[in-house]
């Protein structure tokens, strides 16, 4: 009888820049035997954020960074295969932290706990659309945004996971004008044409303050930044009385351990009367499943479009890390483990 082992990445090196196979090794190790309240995971997609990059740092965050010689942390979902909890059945389909991984043995607390997929929901869009990504982009809109009626709103990286979600949000709140900020002629175009963006603005070959002054002449009421950097400083020039300032994140930096300069333009927040705030979707996570419901009834009416870029295979997990800082997703990056009828 064949013995069934478990494909597992750790992480043996902490980058020093852009995260590369090396910082990395493939180990097979046996199944581990499951307890009373574990259940056991056999890993279908694995979810890749940015702030994964920021979890390599061995230094203080919102979460401990990943330990050398850890399994790489990583939101997941995945079939039940062994169950030592009565609410989970061998079959159910969960989302959770899974980790680079094809098998994982997880219990039903945490900061991420364990949760079934709602029957009728595709799998991958609790990784994105419906997950973390999601409903990161709506609590940075609804309660720090808080775009109304006839608000000019930006959002930079708006073809990756949460941008693409956060301008589609706007619109459905009631913005006039929706303007996108990303990377290449492919990423601007399905902004326009499926992500419902009135105007996008490629900053690899176009000036971003000048299309600015251009597109937003009375300036933008509503920045949500995925970005930071030059991206920010442009944006900052160009805002209304009254602006708010959403500070989602910074992957102009790397998320390596030495951070870029300030904001020079900062000063625009005190002449123009603005808020800039930054936040973790931790902050609302009591309140999750009220966003999830609502992002889906806006899916189900068809008023939310959701994009994702799967690739495939464990071993190419630190590649498609990389991927996000390399511009190449459009929409969720997700890697897909195993296959959904294996």
């Amino acid at each position: 009888m064949t013995t069934i082992m478990n494909k597992q990445i750790l992480l043996v090196s902490r980058p020093e820049g852009c995260v590369s196979d090396s910082n990395f090794k493939i180990i097979q190790s046996s199944l581990p035997s499951v307890s009373d309240g574990e259940i056991l995971v056999k890993v279908h997609y694995l979810s890749f954020d940015p702030t994964q990059r920021g979890w390599l740092n061995d230094v203080p965050s919102y979460v401990p960074p990943v330990q050398i010689g850890e399994v790489m942390r990583a939101g997941g979902v995945g079939e039940v295969v062994e169950s030592g909890h009565p609410d989970y059945q061998v079959g159910d389909w969960v989302q959770g932290t899974f980790g680079w991984q094809e098998f994982a043995l997880v219990t039903t607390d945490g900061v991420f706990p364990v949760a079934k997929v709602p029957a009728g929901v595709p799998v991958t869009q609790c990784l994105g659309v419906l997950g973390i990504t999601g409903v990161t982009a709506y609590f940075g809109m609804t309660r720090i945004g808080k775009p109304i009626a006839g608000d000019v709103v930006l959002v930079s990286g708006a073809a990756g996971a949460t941008g693409s979600v956060a301008g589609q949000i706007a619109r459905l709140l009631g913005a006039k004008q929706v303007v996108g900020i990303a990377g290449g002629e492919a990423k601007c175009r399905w902004l326009i044409e499926e992500g419902g963006y009135d105007a996008a603005i490629d900053y690899r070959s176009e000036n971003v303050a000048k299309r600015l002054r251009a597109l937003c002449p009375e300036g933008v009421n509503v920045f949500f930044d995925n970005v930071g950097g030059q991206i920010l400083d442009d944006a900052l020039l160009n805002l209304a009385q009254g602006a708010r300032v959403v500070l989602c994140g910074g992957i102009s930096s790397g998320y390596g351990l030495e951070l870029p300069p300030g904001p020079k333009n900062y000063m625009q927040l005190v002449i123009r009367r603005c808020r800039m705030e930054g936040f973790i979707v931790l902050d609302y996570i009591n309140e999750f499943p009220m966003a999830v419901d609502q992002l889906k009834r806006w899916l189900d009416e068809g008023k939310l479009k959701s994009q994702e870029d799967i690739q495939q295979g464990l071993e190419n997990a630190p590649r498609t890390l990389a991927r996000l800082f390399e511009g190449k997703n459009i929409g969720k990056q997700l890697l897909q483990v195993a296959s959904i009828s294996a």
